[in-house]
């Protein structure tokens, strides 16, 4: 749900608005108008309410309750259809029970709940706010799923879900009585089983989300990081766990300060509810504090700023040898903050080992940029010839026209003889003379998926005894990945002609953002370069086995890999944080 507006003018507490999307939960409003300006003015964005009364408990089978009249709750002229439509979270009541075991509170529930889901969607509510109180819940799925499917709105449905189960709250142990552990083992990601249960049984709806609910105790690290793959929308964070500070303002102590740093980065919204236990402070204290957080997180590295924009955006892998890419990939590319400056650096280096002092002003290095592009690479190698003080002749090898053009522009305008242009596929090419130095950025995400061994093979030709590459080796990487949101972006890829399982075997490149890493990334493919058969064959096949100690599932698996340009000098694509997701269900490709 988008931030919006707040319905009044901001008090001295919201002056400027907060950066973080922030609701109020009240289990109960008497005026709805004067309630939401309230709110408004602490500097929430929205309000989290019941939408009927949390006590008026309808009959729907028995007269003559059935047919009391009067309306059931308040009209939907209380505020604007703008306000309804941005402003308010709907709240099932709590008396609603679907999958109670005594069928009268069962039937009565399911009307109740058709009831109230209904109205909200009448009313056109962003979002809806469900209970998950425990870990079998097929009714409750079975009414909502149908709410979806026949109805014609767009309302989210946010799943309260607690990060530990209201048993698994230790404060009622006597000292030194030892902690049950329940039969199944499950422990303290019980209630993770809850939502997983419940969004299987619902299909992986991408309508149903969660809204976690943090308590006092928080669980161990690796539930945490499995919550971090699921689609949370919202954490619900009660009064009673904010610490007060020597100056009387509510803080959260250190686990739960690391806890909100991580649902920031999945830009997840904030719902405060419970009584002020600050009354020294005015209630907007525990906004403010939260907006402190926010302004102090650790700052995002380079990378995650250049890739801004495309978090679990699924792409489908490039095939520059098979297609002529386009001028705004290329300038994509480009806008790498750390790619060039290594290859700079690699290059300056390999120049000076190639090169005596003595021989700086005779010894003319050839170098060959395989798959130029729009020039990147060779704007790398003259700057690097300058830093060295080492002199070079620069064959600039590039296969698409359309990119030759602006290589054509640039020796003309800035490069000059140094530099020949030449259009030709590197494997046909019959080059004039042999390289010193082979420079190319052929490598996909998962290093060899764009064809890179196999082009680099075969211009092999070109180089002279003794030459070498950059890269010189490079290795691809795999981990297994937990990801609702992926699986679902997968999912939505099925093509009409095709197997209705064919998009888990297509391999896609992800900015990986929302996703909980199984266990720790292995070793797959190596390639080196020049290598002394280049005509081999190429095709490889590896087993891997993942040791995975949580109860999970697995979505698919997270692709990157390493490469040594040069001595020491070396480039990651994605790692932990990025690359191609592959398969689904454990099916690579």
């Amino acid at each position: 749900m988008a931030a919006a507006a707040a319905v009044a003018a901001p008090g001295p507490c919201g002056a400027g608005g907060p950066r973080v999307s922030s609701g109020r939960d009240l289990s109960c409003v008497p005026e709805v108008a004067e309630t939401l300006g309230a709110v408004a003015r602490q500097g929430f964005d929205f309000l989290c309410m019941p939408v009927f009364h949390p006590r008026y408990r309808r009959e729907f089978t028995h007269q003559p309750a059935r047919g009391r009249p009067g309306p059931h709750t308040r009209s939907d002229l209380l505020l604007s259809g703008r306000d309804w439509n941005t402003l308010i979270v709907g709240k099932l009541s709590p008396w609603i029970r679907p999958d109670a075991k005594v069928e009268a509170v069962r039937r009565n529930s399911e009307a109740a709940m058709l009831q109230e889901l209904n109205f909200g969607a009448y009313l056109g509510l962003p979002a809806f706010l469900l209970p998950l109180t425990q870990g079998e819940n097929p009714n409750l799925a079975r009414v909502l799923s149908t709410h979806i499917h026949t109805g014609h709105h767009s309302t989210m449905f946010w799943m309260r879900v607690p990060l530990l189960a209201p048993e698994d709250l230790r404060d009622d142990l006597i000292g030194n009585e030892p902690v049950p552990v329940p039969e199944d083992g499950s422990g303290d990601e019980k209630t993770w089983i809850w939502w997983h249960n419940f969004r299987t049984l619902c299909d992986y709806n991408k309508r149903i989300a969660v809204a976690l609910e943090v308590g006092p105790d928080l669980p161990s690290n690796h539930v945490i990081d499995r919550w971090l793959g699921e689609p949370i929308k919202a954490a619900i964070l009660p009064t009673s766990i904010f610490l007060t500070n020597k100056k009387g303002f509510p803080v959260l102590s250190k686990m739960h300060q690391r806890l909100v740093f991580r649902l920031l980065k999945l830009e997840v919204q904030f719902i405060v509810w419970g009584a002020h236990h600050h009354p020294e402070k005015e209630f907007c204290s525990y906004l403010q504090y939260l907006e402190y957080l926010s302004q102090n997180r650790p700052p995002p590295s380079a990378y995650e700023l250049f890739a801004k924009g495309y978090e679990d955006y699924l792409q489908s892998p490039l095939q520059p040898l098979m297609d002529n890419l386009e001028s705004q990939t290329y300038e994509v590319f480009e806008k790498d903050p750390i790619k060039y400056s290594q290859y700079q650096q690699a290059i300056y280096r390999c120049l000076l080992d190639r090169v005596p002092e003595e021989e700086k002003e005779t010894n003319v290095q050839v170098v060959m940029v395989l798959g130029a592009g729009r020039g990147p690479l060779v704007n790398a190698t003259l700057r690097a010839s300058r830093q060295a003080g080492r002199r070079v002749k620069i064959y600039a090898v590039e296969k698409n026209p359309n990119a030759v053009v602006t290589l054509e522009s640039w020796q003309y305008e800035e490069w000059g003889s140094q530099v020949t242009v030449v259009s030709s596929d590197m494997r046909e090419w019959s080059a004039p003379e042999q390289a010193d130095l082979l420079v190319s950025e052929l490598l996909g995400s998962f290093a060899d998926n764009e064809l890179s061994p196999e082009c680099l093979d075969g211009a092999q030709h070109c180089l002279r005894a003794g030459g070498v590459s950059i890269p010189s080796t490079y290795t691809s990487f795999l981990a297994p990945i937990s990801s609702s949101k992926l699986y679902n972006e997968v999912r939505a890829c099925r093509e009409k002609d095709r197997h209705p399982e064919a998009q888990f075997e297509m391999p896609y490149v992800v900015r990986l953002h929302n996703f909980h890493q199984l266990a720790p990334p292995q070793p797959c493919f190596t390639f080196h370069h020049p290598h002394p058969d280049p005509d081999r064959d190429k095709s490889q096949y590896r087993q891997l086995e993942f040791a995975v100690e949580v109860n999970t599932v697995l979505h698919g698996f997270a692709g990157y890999f390493e490469t040594t340009l040069y001595g020491d000098v070396t480039l990651s694509e994605g790692g932990a944080g990025a690359g191609a997701l592959g398969g689904g269900w454990g099916r690579v490709r």
